[in-house]
Order: structure tokens, then sequence, then C-alpha cells
């Protein structure tokens, strides 16, 4: 089986964001694997050893995305894949035309990845690429069963649950409680050095661009909370004021 994880490199979720001049600082942060991509190199780590194959871990970043693929590959990937070019844009609609360009010139069983991830919380790669390549496509899957060519999944329907049952190759996104993801051991992450590891160009891929299909117009944090007021009063005097600043100050209504 030929299992692909589409992985990307995020801040830690503990780093403290800081915007200058309109865009995220990333000046001394730690970057991790983006935790949804974690359940997804687990649950690709788990069906091979299972039914047998082979997982290559696929990033579409900058050079230090490298970093993160590396992470992959300790865990137990075996092999890692990073598509890197200036000529990408910077949307998760780029992202997904450049993956499927790689994608679509290789033999493909499964394809796993996040729901989404916790930089952008976009969501949108992994459904745009399974469009892309005709794949079937389940998200936020909490298991994941494959008997030959069929493959069962159970995914969160906001606060009930789904089974849905697809015919591979298909595409799936790992939500929270799928697996618990291992740590890499000091062994593999030596023998992680010694895994293929391709660093390809749009010139690799026959592509002269991966054109954004959206611009980040403006960025800022939210305005800081203010404190709380008590209103006086009788409970339809208390009524009547807070109607007036949720209209007035919160403009909420």
């Amino acid at each position: 089986m030929n299992i692909y994880v589409l992985l990307k490199q995020t801040f830690d979720t503990e780093e403290k964001i800081v915007i200058e001049d309109g865009r995220v600082s990333d000046d001394g942060v730690k970057f991790v694997i983006n935790p949804y991509d974690e359940y997804a190199v687990e649950e690709a780590l788990q069906q091979r050893d299972q039914h047998g194959g082979k997982v290559t871990v696929v990033s579409v970043g900058p050079d230090r995305a490298a970093e993160a693929l590396r992470q992959a590959l300790a865990m137990g990937a075996d092999e890692a894949v990073l598509l890197t070019d200036g000529r990408i844009g910077a949307d998760e609609g780029a992202a997904a035309a450049a993956l499927e360009k790689y994608l679509s010139g290789q033999s493909v069983d499964l394809v796993l990845g996040g729901n989404f991830s916790v930089d952008s919380g976009g969501g949108q790669v992994a459904v745009r690429l399974a469009s892309r390549l005709g794949l079937p496509h389940v998200s936020s899957i909490t298991s994941l069963r494959i008997d030959g060519s069929t493959a069962t999944a159970r995914r969160d329907a906001e606060g009930d649950t789904e089974t849905l049952e697809v015919t591979l190759p298909a595409l799936f996104t790992a939500q929270q409680g799928l697996n618990e993801p291992r740590y890499p051991s000091l062994p593999n992450i030596m023998k992680a050095k010694k895994k293929p590891f391709q660093t390809l160009s749009l010139d690799d891929l026959g592509l002269s661009a991966a054109e954004a299909l959206t611009e980040r117009v403006s960025l800022s944090l939210p305005p800081e909370r203010g404190a709380g007021q008590l209103i006086p009063g009788s409970p339809a005097e208390q009524a009547a004021r807070l109607v007036e600043l949720l209209r007035t100050e919160a403009k909420a209504i």
C-alpha cells in the first residue's frame, strides 16, 4: 500500500503571536509538526504496519519545513518530500495545486492529512486536493479500517458520529482521538538521517507557477478585552441598559 501524508510545519501552540508590519513575526519561535498532522502520520504508520507498504510524508513550505519532515521520518515514515519554491503562492489553493502535480505522478492508495492547521485554520488543502485528484474525501475521522480496497471511517459530525464507506484510493483527514502519536526514539532519530529525502521545485514538477487564489489584505491582533461592567437597577432597567450597550458599544445588535 502506497500511503502519503500531507504535513505542514506550524508554530508551537505555546508560542506567543507577535505581529510586525502586518505579518506574524517568526523571529526566534519554535516550529513543530502541525498537531493534527501528527495524528495522520501515526495513522499512516499503523496502516502500513497492518497492511504493508510505504509511508511518504509530503510538505509544501520553506526550507525550514525539512525539520518537521525529519521528525516524521523519525516517527517511522519511510520517505519524505519537500515541495519548496518562491513561486508557490501563500495560500491553501496554491499548496493544493503543487501537491496535485506531485501526487498525480505517483501510485497512490491512501492519502492522510490533518483536519486543519493550527496557524491558518482554513482546512482547505485536503478537500481541494481530493477534488483536483478526483478522490473520495472523508474529513475529521476518529477511526479508520481498511479491508482490501474498501475503507470504513467514522467521523465527527457536529456532536454526533457518521460512518462512511469509500473505495480506495481515498483521502482522509485526522481528528483528535484517532490515535495517540508516538514519540521518536533515539535509534529512529538516527535512522531518519539516512532515509530518502527529496526536495523538489516547481520546475521539477513541470509547473511554471502555483498562484494563490486569495490575498491577505490586513492582519491584526484582536483588541484587548475591556473591564466588565456591573449594571445597576431593577431587572427591567438592567435589561434595557444591556440592550443599549449591545447596540451602541458592542455593535452586536
